[in-house]
Formats: structure tokens, sequence, C-alpha cells
């Protein structure tokens, strides 16, 4: 990795060799070295103090209209300039990294062997067989009225009035399977409750 990631100031750098960072003040002197928090990378990262300076001034201004108040202030930040060097993972870091890996198991994966399944247990959904009595009244081929996939609400229940006792089992049977609207349900269950007495 060519870059690493330190803690200078409570804040976080990300940083390459050579690179010069302008950062709060620090407490070190200038020409002075140290080695910041490496938070991500395996790099020795040592920065040295270049100056300490102050940052562009920002201008203040407060103003309470009609009451004749104006205060003008200025701030310059404290900051310092860092450079950075970065060295490459130390051979003891290299070695100390390498050790728990070797010492690790070997990791071997084989292929799941699954049993097969018996074609008992792999049972097939229940048939209900209705009886004539307890079936509905619309013929095995009859359908949704013609339209109905496409027809609003409203028109459900416009239309639902004049549709036979067939038609309206099918449609409610195709409404309650795909759409499942509310209103449409309601409109073609009350039309097939008129229609019953």
């Amino acid at each position: 990795m060519d870059y690493a990631i330190i803690k200078l100031g409570n804040k976080q750098h990300r940083v390459r060799h050579g690179e010069t960072l302008v950062v709060d003040r620090l407490p070190a002197d200038e020409g002075k070295s140290f080695e910041p928090v490496v938070l991500l990378g395996e790099a020795k990262v040592t920065a040295t103090v270049i100056a300490h300076g102050r940052g562009p001034k920002i201008l203040i201004g407060k103003y309470r209209k009609r009451t004749g108040y104006k205060r003008h202030n200025g701030f310059r930040a404290a900051v310092s300039r860092v450079e950075i060097s970065l060295e490459s993972g130390s051979a003891e870091r290299k070695t100390a990294s390498a050790k728990p890996a070797a010492s690790r198991p070997a990791v071997v994966t084989q292929p799941v062997v699954t049993e097969p399944v018996a074609a008992a247990t792999l049972a097939p959904e229940p048939v209900v067989v209705e009886s004539a009595e307890t079936a509905p009244s619309k013929s095995p081929a009859a359908g949704p009225p013609e339209g109905f996939e496409g027809m609003t609400v409203a028109q459900v229940g416009a239309h639902a009035k004049q549709w036979s006792a067939a038609e309206l089992d099918a449609a409610l049977t195709y409404e309650r399977a795909h759409a499942a609207r509310k209103g449409a349900i309601a409109a073609l269950e009350s039309a097939r409750a008129k229609e019953e007495r």
C-alpha cells in the first residue's frame, strides 16, 4: 500500500510519502520529528514540523438592523505545516505478520455431499376435492368476464351488477389471486350476495 491513514490533532488524514499537510497547531517545535498514530497501513510514518504559522484571515461581521450595532472581527487559525515521510513496513513487521499465518491450520475445502432425498419426503401439496354441494357454481372453463383485467375498481362496481354468478365467482377468484384490490373484491362480493337472494 503506498499510502497510510494517520491521526493528527483529532483528525484523520490520508497521506503519501513526501506530502506536506497543514494541520491545527501541534505542540512540537519547528524541525522536530514525531510518529503520528497510524490508523490504516503497515508503513512506518514520520512527521516533521516544517513551520508554525497562521491560516488565512476570516472576517466576521455582526449587524443588527435599526439599532446602529455593527461589529467587525477577524480570525486566523494557528496552524502547523508538516512534511510526511513513509517507510515501507520493516522486516520485523513482515515476519511478525507471517508467523500467525503459518501457524494457522490449513483450510481444506471439500465439496458438500448431500444425501439423496427420498421421494416420500417430498410429498406433493394436498389436493382438495370439492363435492358438488360445496363447489362454487362456476364451470371450470369459465373465466373472468372479458376485459376484467384492465378494469378499474369503479368499472368493476358498475359492471358487476350485470354479470352472471359464474362470471362473478371467476372474477372474484382472479381478483384475490392477482390484484387483491379491496374495492373490487367488495363490489364483487356484494353483487354475488345480491344475486344469491
